[in-house]
């Protein structure tokens, strides 16, 4: 039982020095974070999909994924805003696999976080330069935010964090929408104190430092489904599950209340297909009730370029080596047969 101290890891202003931002890339960010806090505040009826692979493992194929989205951005930009997946850590139910980009910049070779720091910072800086999309990003170890805290557009605190006061902290100091995703025991007060948390100001310590917050307004729920005591996943995207959480907001008096409803995960069972059938049943429900319409801004999608998954090693190009993601055709028409019912 030790803790070997290997090497000191760069500090986020010199990272931020070696993969610097554009002024045309700063104005993007700008011009569609402003659209996403308009969304979420209910001034723009707009509909997001935070879209993209389970993991970001390798850099070619994540900004393929992400070119074509911008492509099809511009197809239902009138009434989907696209935010995509570059989720690069990747938490573990047992703490072994994969643990995502920042840890293994080469998912076939041993972990470098130096390397790998450097690898997460430089493919979000491509993505919004190469797309012109500003992406999202999870927030797995809050000391990691401060290497992109200058570019990412949305952060999404996991279920196995939400509980976590330095997630709930951090979030408060976070200046663009961060989605609180349903613990993976399903207790929805749970998530909606943890939004209460980060829409407050605090103050605590971070990265060695003595921290005020203000508080984020635009912190907000993610229902991603649970497992009950059996271990069987139980989805919570349903009609009656919308209604209970907008209840449940109005009750707690939190800031522009709103739910992303994540389609994989628990509430698909990791069936990866169902996503399509999950998404037009929560439109469904959208179109039937008007304050399931106001709460819900959007939607988690899980995608890639290829149907499925694979195994580390076997090296098909844009195929998820973690959770199985729906392909591009499938993905393509999903967004489109969206974008005509909205």
């Amino acid at each position: 039982m030790s803790m070997d101290f290997k090497r000191k890891l760069p500090i986020p202003k010199e990272v931020k020095e070696r993969y610097p931002l554009s002024q045309s890339v700063l104005e993007v960010k700008t011009r569609r974070d402003e659209q996403i806090k308009k969304i979420f505040t209910g001034e723009d009826d707009k509909f997001i999909l935070i879209i993209g692979p389970c993991s970001a493992d390798r850099e070619d194929a994540v900004l393929d994924y992400t070119c074509r989205l911008a492509k099809l951005q511009e197809k239902v930009k009138d009434k989907v805003f696209i935010i995509p997946r570059v989720y690069t850590n990747k938490p573990r139910t047992t703490g072994d696999g994969y643990k995502g980009l920042v840890h293994q910049p080469d998912p076939e070779k041993k972990p470098d976080i130096y390397q790998g720091i450097l690898a997460m910072r430089r493919l979000h800086t491509r993505a919004i330069e190469e797309s012109g999309l500003v992406c999202a990003d999870e927030m797995l170890y809050p000391e990691n935010y401060r290497y992109l805290s200058d570019i990412l557009s949305y952060v999404a605190i996991g279920a196995r964090s939400v509980e976590n006061q330095q997630h709930r902290l951090v979030s408060s100091g976070v200046d663009v929408p961060v989605g609180m995703k349903n613990p993976t025991g399903g207790d929805i007060s749970v998530m909606l104190n943890s939004i209460t948390a980060a829409q407050h100001p605090h103050n605590f310590i971070f990265r060695g430092w003595d921290v005020d917050t203000s508080g984020n307004p635009l912190a907000h729920a993610i229902l991603r489904g649970y497992v009950n005591k059996h271990g069987k996943s139980v989805p919570n995207y349903h009609y009656e599950d919308l209604n209970l959480l907008y209840n449940m907001y109005g009750e707690k008096g939190l800031q522009n209340m709103a739910v992303i409803i994540d389609t994989n995960h628990s509430n698909s069972g990791k069936q990866y297909l169902e996503q399509i059938r999950i998404a037009k049943e929560i439109l469904h429900s959208c179109r039937h009730n008007d304050h399931i319409r106001k709460l819900v801004k959007g939607l988690m999608i899980e995608s890639y370029i290829e149907d499925g998954s694979q195994k580390i090693g076997e090296g098909v190009y844009g195929k998820s080596i973690t959770d199985p993601c729906l392909g591009w055709e499938k993905t393509e028409r999903l967004v489109l047969d969206i974008a005509d019912s909205l």
